[in-house]
């Protein structure tokens, strides 16, 4: 009797123990966002496109995130590595492109190297007043 209470309470929290796992971004040096312009389109009633730098210092790591928005990313600096779920990651370097959809949800978004940083700029179109980042667990 005394098993399946335990097995029962295990369950229960399994959800809980999950979401308590630690985080790769959970230490490690954070990004530095800056937002460079927001415009509303005219002609695309509701929407706004956004213009943001993104500075990572060395081994600088995000946090699971989405957009909910469409997000052009172009390495000015540096070595990154960007991934979605279920794709692979990439290796960018300056001059590369990546392309976030609304649906994906950013899993991977650090700096390639541990001593040198890293910056690109992030065009996202958005829906008007909607935030630019939505944390994921």
């Amino acid at each position: 009797m005394r098993i399946a209470k335990l097995l029962a309470l295990l369950l229960a929290f399994a959800p809980a123990l999950a979401l308590a796992q630690k985080d790769p971004a959970d230490g490690a040096p954070q990004p530095d966002v800056k937002d460079l312009m927001t415009k509303a389109l005219k002609d695309n009633p509701g929407k706004e496109i956004t213009l943001i730098s993104v500075d990572y210092p060395p081994g600088a790591i995000e946090h699971v995130h989405r957009h909910d928005a469409h997000a052009m990313l172009y390495v000015i600096e540096g070595n990154i590595v960007m991934g979605v779920k279920g794709k692979p990651e990439q290796t960018l370097k300056a001059g590369d492109t990546f392309y976030e959809g609304p649906d994906d949800i950013h899993t991977v978004g650090r700096n390639a190297s541990k001593t040198e940083p890293a910056r690109f700029v992030v065009f996202i179109l958005k829906d008007k007043g909607k935030p630019l980042v939505m944390p994921v667990r």
